[in-house]
């Protein structure tokens, strides 16, 4: 089966920053949620597949064609929502909608009138009067209206309310009822993608940490409370970023690889999350926003 995203050891070298090698495959029917710390090469990544920038080495397919060989060819059918707005402020809903549309061969005018109404858009309003959460909106009419096989969101969800964040988790399982479709999901709000991802790929530093299904992740990894006392040097290396204090410590632990059967009676083992298994793999929970 032909990826529709294959990302294979891509290198991107800047003065105080480099991607290293990093490999990404996304298959039909899925949804990929990318995460990481500020600064940790997610917008490298997304403007390399976007060809916005050029890589130094590696190969990026999409729908199984070279993504700066077969730009336009693949640009027609990738759909993409930022976090901020990228249309003119001062032109309406179906102004801009008339300039977007040239653009794409397979546009559908019933569909994005049908996604109008979904979403309650009004045609007429000046984009620069749509809320945050309508202009992601309108972003995502635009991107289905052309029949996008691939969406790529970054920060889709980012300064919206739950209730509208919800909203958008509702359409993104609707649309993925089609399964020749896949998304691509950048976010710093893991609750999201604990309920919507079928894959988490952490990236840290310009490098991938992890690629793996969701809810392999959610089962393997746990987390540990416990005294001091046992943190010997042999128990500390089952552990992945210790925090630990003058009351006891909190480590991530992967029940795979780790081996602390003799010590199960003086450790508290608690279920993890997106988040946790981010921020204990990374090291840098400062820079995170947390979950809602």
């Amino acid at each position: 089966m032909t990826s529709i995203l294959e990302i294979k050891d891509v290198s991107k070298q800047y003065n105080d920053f480099s991607l290293k090698k990093i490999n990404i495959t996304l298959e039909k029917g899925y949804v990929m949620g990318f995460i990481g710390p500020n600064g940790a090469g997610k917008s490298t990544t997304i403007k390399l597949i976007m060809n916005l920038i050029k890589k130094d080495s590696g190969k990026i397919n999409i729908f199984g064609f070279d993504n700066e060989k077969n730009e336009i060819k693949v640009k027609e059918r990738i759909g993409f929502v930022y976090d901020e707005n990228n249309f003119y402020e001062e032109l309406t809903i179906q102004e801009m909608k008339n300039i977007v549309k040239r653009f794409y061969k397979q546009w559908n005018e019933d569909l994005f009138l049908f996604y109008l109404k979904e979403f309650s858009l009004p045609i007429n309003k000046q984009i620069k009067d749509l809320s945050k959460g309508m202009k992601m909106k309108f972003s995502l009419a635009i991107a289905l209206s052309h029949h996008a096989e691939l969406l790529i969101m970054d920060e889709p969800t980012s300064g919206l309310d739950p209730l509208v964040r919800k909203e958008l988790i509702d359409i993104l399982r609707s649309i993925m009822e089609d399964e020749n479709k896949a998304v691509f999901f950048s976010t710093h709000i893991t609750s999201d993608l604990e309920k919507i991802a079928d894959y988490i790929t952490i990236i840290d530093n310009g490098e991938i940490i992890l690629s793996r299904p969701k809810d392999s992740l959610l089962e393997e990894y746990c987390i540990i409370k416990g005294s001091k006392d046992i943190l010997t040097p042999s128990i500390r290396t089952s552990l992945i970023g210790i925090e630990d204090n003058k009351y006891g410590f909190k480590a991530l632990y992967n029940k795979k690889t780790g081996n602390l059967k003799s010590l199960v009676n003086s450790l508290i083992f608690e279920k993890t999350t997106i988040e946790d298994i981010l921020l204990f793999t990374t090291k840098r929970g400062e820079n995170y926003v947390s979950s809602y």
